[in-house]
């Protein structure tokens, strides 16, 4: 009798992605089309997400589009100089996902774990995007919640805009920056015995 043996998922390589991923802030063109993002938002999807509710939608904004949502976000601008400076912030990545939190009644899954389950898909979508080489960052964005940026969107008064993944190709020749691994001695407690 021959024993199949037992494929283990790819643990080493979700551990580097994880210990090895950096928001790049310096994005270019290319960023993933159509086909390649629903793939990773397919992918995405499969974080965890009590009930699988997916209380989340995301919103693709690439090209001409993004000029349109800076000029949006710069009128809730209090001053001419600032407006500037927004709308050119829509500019800093050939790609941006609008991430729209969509919270349901529901008797059992509080709103809280909702939003934990769409933060959750977020972060699993930032890691899927660096394993392909795709750079990317998550910023709460100016004025997300400014009625011209949620009118432009057409961001539901029962919604919450969460911020913009920006998405693209790391810009050639940026080092990561590098990051010390986090003492969680102070953020680790145990009950029970643990000499198991």
């Amino acid at each position: 009798m021959t024993t199949v043996p037992v494929v283990q998922p790819a643990a080493g390589i979700v551990e580097t992605a994880i210990r090895t991923r950096r928001s790049t802030i310096r994005l270019t063109a290319p960023a993933p089309g159509p086909d390649e993002l629903r793939d990773l938002l397919a992918a995405a999807a499969n974080a965890p997400d009590h009930g699988q509710l997916r209380p989340w939608r995301v919103i693709a904004i690439c090209g001409a589009a993004r000029t349109r949502l800076g000029e949006a976000a710069a009128e809730a601008a209090p001053t001419a100089d600032l407006a500037e400076r927004v709308a050119a912030k829509h500019l800093r990545a050939p790609l941006m996902l609008a991430l729209v939190f969509q919270p349901r009644d529901h008797p059992t899954i509080p709103r809280w774990e909702q939003l934990a389950a769409t933060s959750a898909m977020a972060t699993t979508l930032l890691l899927l995007l660096d394993t392909r080489g795709w750079g990317g960052v998550w910023f709460g964005g100016p004025y997300p919640n400014a009625p011209q940026v949620r009118r432009h969107l057409g961001v539901r008064d029962d919604e919450q805009l969460l911020g913009y993944l920006y998405v693209g190709t790391p810009v050639t020749g940026e080092a990561p920056r590098p990051r010390t691994a986090a003492d969680v001695r102070s953020k680790l407690s145990w009950l029970g015995d643990t000499s198991r």
